[in-house]
């Protein structure tokens, strides 16, 4: 008889120690597959979110700074040769390597402009994209549908009592005010936004614009790869990361993902602990079995290959279990941790990894029951006969 043949027939009749081998195992291995699929999942629903959620990447033009002072007294610093960014430049970057890193561009041009006899601060935005990244923002109506209509942050339609549909005149051509922005809390509440090629006409800049903000993050290459690549496609400007964005998202999904390890590798222990309980107490109550073995010429090899074949069957159960287990839990648990719709991703590199992890840890821990089995004396064991 081989011993492939044992050892299955063996566990057969054991089928309650089968069962708590099985799910001692399969518990373990199932919370490894949920955990992982999990994480992935939610860092690639992360990243999404955090991509369009605002920029963090700033292209302004390039600027000389000059110091002056006098007689030892500090007059601070003025800029000098500011020169506004051609609209058309802003092609080239799609065209980095990291392009596709890349969420959204958004184009901006910002001046001062009359306003009923006083001066009132603009900014000429692309309508869809910017209102689509930003998307903290909310407008009382809606946002401008054309060129001839604007949206009045709230501290800048408080002074000029504007509401909405209420008919502006900028440089002595009227717009329709759309809608109101709500407070945000910043130097947006005292703008007068406008669709873009009507700001540039307004503020004499066609084709140019002198501020872009770049949604950008990279899950598989640094953002400083991406800011270094945007400076040689655009080398007369000035790109920047907002660093303490990039590194709070990128230290939340590292946080994440060690937690999610650790809380495997305990889960994992615990599962071979209970494998290498349960293969102990096989052994011994096997003694007799064993003995009979060792008597009709069994080889210590052949009774530690015995045991550890007895694993190798139960591990490769519940590997694939484990996998199809956590998978399936993940797809259900998943909705409930996100507003958004995570996509889970079945890797088949998660399903070998899961069968291969069930392998190592259920003979690691089968190999010292199968020695101590091979190490039974015969005699011993056929004096209970």
């Amino acid at each position: 008889m081989k011993l492939r043949t044992i050892a299955f027939n063996n566990l057969r009749r054991r089928k309650s120690r089968l069962v708590f081998l099985l799910l001692g195992l399969l518990i373990g291995i199932g919370t490894v597959v949920t955990l992982s699929a999990m994480t992935s999942a939610l860092q690639m629903e992360a990243q999404h979110q955090m991509e369009t959620f605002g920029a963090n990447i700033l292209i302004t033009p390039q600027v000389d700074e000059l110091a002056l002072s006098y007689g030892g007294v500090s007059l601070g610093g003025v800029s000098v040769n500011a020169q506004d960014i051609p609209e058309q430049d802003l092609k080239a970057i799609r065209t980095i390597p990291n392009s596709r890193n890349i969420a959204a561009v958004a184009p901006k041009v910002i001046g001062a402009v009359e306003v009923n006899g006083s001066r009132a601060m603009i900014m000429g935005v692309d309508q869809d994209i910017e209102f689509a990244m930003k998307k903290w923002w909310s407008v009382e109506g809606r946002i401008p549908a054309n060129e001839k209509e604007l949206v009045a942050g709230v501290a800048a339609a408080a002074a000029l009592g504007l509401k909405e549909g209420d008919t502006i005149v900028l440089q002595g051509q009227p717009f329709t005010v759309s809608g109101i922005l709500r407070e945000t809390g910043s130097q947006d509440d005292g703008l007068l936004i406008v669709p873009l090629p009507a700001a540039q006409r307004l503020l004499g800049k066609e084709g140019k614009v002198n501020l872009v903000e770049v949604a950008a993050l990279c899950a598989d290459c640094p953002v400083e790869d991406i800011v270094g690549q945007l400076s040689d496609v655009l080398p007369d400007v000035k790109v920047s990361a907002i660093q303490q964005v990039i590194r709070t998202r990128m230290h939340a999904l590292d946080q994440f993902r060690t937690f999610s390890m650790g809380v495997a590798g305990i889960v994992v222990l615990l599962g071979a602990l209970a494998i290498f309980t349960s293969m102990m107490g096989s052994v011994k109550e096997r003694t007799r079995e064993i003995g009979i073995f060792r008597a009709l010429g069994f080889r210590r090899s052949h009774v530690i290959g015995l045991v550890l074949l007895e694993a190798v069957w139960v591990s490769l159960a519940a590997g694939v279990l484990g996998w199809i287990g956590g998978m399936g839990i993940t797809r259900l648990v998943l909705p409930l941790l996100t507003e958004g719709h995570p996509h889970l991703v079945w890797n088949p590199a998660l399903a070998f990894g899961a069968v291969l992890l069930a392998l190592v840890v259920g003979t690691s821990a089968s190999l010292y029951p199968a020695f101590a089995a091979s190490r039974l004396d015969p005699t011993e064991a056929l004096r209970s006969l």
